[in-house]
């Protein structure tokens, strides 16, 4: 298991499987904003691999994970430009805005920007 402060991230389990389902993509408005693929229903008893569990020290454990665990020079996240919350989470964790891929996501009946925020091994501070 990965731990954050805040987060422990482990496999998922069968019994988490209806709570992810019903949080993330029963939402047609969450899940179009979620991915980058049209929403479709997700079937009772559908094994589906896309229900993970999201939250904002997930960001600083996924660092620790991506360039103490696996040895990465540089970590890469793509969000939508008004997902406050990443882009505050990204923050905190050090990523730095490296560009704006303008009308690049279709959500919603939408064209929407991308911002793409990077961070370097050597610029990384880990949580104490």
């Amino acid at each position: 298991m990965l731990k954050g402060s805040k987060v422990g991230l482990r496999a998922r389990h069968e019994d988490d499987i209806p709570i992810l389902r019903a949080e993330l993509y029963d939402d047609p408005v969450y899940s179009s904003r979620a991915g980058n693929r049209p929403w479709r229903p997700v079937a009772p008893g559908t094994k589906d691999p896309r229900l993970v569990v999201d939250d904002t020290d997930v960001v600083a454990v996924l660092c620790h994970y991506g360039f103490v665990l696996r040895g990465l020079h540089r970590l890469q996240i793509e969000t939508l430009a008004d997902n406050v919350a990443m882009l505050r989470a990204a923050g905190r964790n050090g990523f730095v805005r490296e560009g704006v891929l303008r009308s690049s996501a279709w959500v919603m009946g939408e064209f929407l920007d991308q911002v793409l925020l990077g961070l370097l091994a050597e610029e990384w501070k880990p949580a104490s």
